[in-house]
């Protein structure tokens, strides 16, 4: 019996046994050599030899705490300004550094209720956030709720810590299927966020990321948003955990509408996939606002040596290798492609995304009523576990329905139609399970 506690997102599933990874592969525990096709925290994919040698460097220096000053810090904060947001610095103030995404949206919540006063907080349906403190408040997908998950009842919800307004989500998308548009038809944008004034009114802040639960914002969307959170005195942050620094075809996703936020949150492969790391960017405003006050929040590990050494190495690489180019160019052969498979399976319901991060749904339970308490491993991870047989890693964020892909930014063209050839042969798993649905139906 194994000591580790089972971290799995499914209920008596297990995952492959991962012993080691090189490129855009991960080698297996039966000797599989298998592509990496969703990974959102390995942009560089595995072993990059400049990520390996600055950490080799970076393992003779001292712990130094946030407390302390640190050159290798100072540093990092410049190269995210000089690479990161170039372009960007009419309205970039100031950076800190964390240890996780979940943190940095929870400490950047608890400013703007600090700031404002106000207790409550909006998000966006579908959202996740993280599994922190207000960070999980705000986490509103059902399976995504931080507590026990447990077949045949006897599931756990811990309760919220905040109160939270839920916006409509944007619609846009690359493909929906005639079932999916006549179930759930597109509003005009207005209509949609009728509601919002009064939502953003009570709360301390908005924050929208870019592509959880398959819904990826357009400029419009966003735009609106932020009039709004403006005018209504909230803040808005922008969750670029998953998107920030490569993964958007872009610096940051939000460069894709013409507001600017008042904090974004990075993370996830801010480290170049090698060391866990996450920071937060705050406007010039803000950044006027704290000046000469205390942010009254520390810890130990943020900014530690090891860390910043890995985001300068990976900012380096990100502009040495002209990623955000070729992550450009790829979205649109996986938009085509994607189109195509999509329109040749009944069983996807629509199909979103951009850069090098998409969702397949599939037609299948509502999620908006599921909380990963089902013994038996749903549609998405049974045709992940076909994919995986086939010789590639589609994620599934354990949902029942949805499958993502986001390979590392490193892959090429002949590796994406390898993987997209995988996703098309183990769609016909689902097929034959639609197909049967539908004929009950009739």
């Amino acid at each position: 019996m194994s000591r580790l506690l089972r971290t799995g997102l499914n209920a008596g599933t297990e995952a492959p046994r991962v012993v080691g990874g090189s490129g855009v592969h991960f080698v297996l525990e039966d000797g599989r050599r298998v592509l990496d096709g969703s990974n959102t925290g390995g942009p560089l994919g595995h072993g990059h030899p400049r990520m390996a040698e600055a950490l080799r460097k970076a393992a003779d220096l001292p712990m130094v705490s946030e407390g302390w000053s640190w050159s290798g810090r100072d540093k990092a904060a410049e190269d995210l300004f000089e690479i990161g947001l170039v372009g960007e610095e009419s309205w970039a103030g100031a950076v800190r550094f964390c240890i996780s995404g979940s943190e940095a949206n929870d400490i950047t919540l608890s400013l703007a209720q600090a700031l404002t006063g106000r207790k409550a907080i909006a998000t966006r349906e579908r959202a996740y956030h993280g599994l922190v403190g207000l960070a999980r408040d705000v986490t509103v997908q059902p399976h995504w709720h931080g507590g026990l998950a447990a077949p045949a009842g006897g599931t756990r919800l811990p309760p919220a810590g905040a109160p939270v307004h839920v916006l409509p989500a944007p619609d846009g998308t690359l493909y929906r299927s005639a079932t999916e548009a006549a179930a759930r038809p597109e509003r005009p944008l207005d209509q949609r966020l009728a509601g919002a004034p009064a939502m953003l009114r009570s709360s301390a802040a908005v924050i929208i990321d870019y592509t959880q639960g398959g819904f990826y914002h357009d400029g419009a969307y966003q735009d609106a948003v932020a009039a709004i959170a403006r005018r209504e005195g909230a803040f808005w942050i922008a969750d670029e955990v998953v998107t920030g620094m490569g993964r958007s075809g872009r610096a940051f996703a939000f460069q894709g509408g013409t507001s600017r936020p008042d904090m974004v949150t990075l993370g996830k492969g801010l480290g170049g996939g090698m060391m866990a790391v996450a920071a937060i960017v705050i406007s010039k405003d803000l950044a006027a606002e704290l000046d000469g006050k205390s942010w009254q929040n520390y810890g130990t590990l943020r900014g530690h040596p090891m860390t910043m050494a890995a985001v300068s190495a990976y900012l380096a690489i990100l502009r040495d290798e002209a990623l955000l180019a070729r992550v450009h160019a790829l979205e649109g052969f996986y938009a085509r492609r994607l189109g195509e498979i999509a329109r040749r399976h009944p069983s996807v319901a629509r199909v979103a995304g951009q850069g090098l991060h998409w969702t397949v749904e599939l037609h299948g339970p509502d999620w908006r009523n599921w909380l990963a308490d089902t013994p038996e491993a749903p549609l998405a991870s049974r045709v992940a576990g076909l994919a995986l047989d086939k010789g590639a890693v589609i994620g599934t964020s354990g949902e029942q329905t949805s499958l993502f892909l986001a390979p590392p930014l490193i892959i090429s063209e002949t590796e994406s139609e390898r993987l997209l050839a995988i996703l098309d042969e183990s769609l016909e798993l689902a097929d034959r399970e639609h197909n049967v649905m539908m004929q009950g139906v009739q």
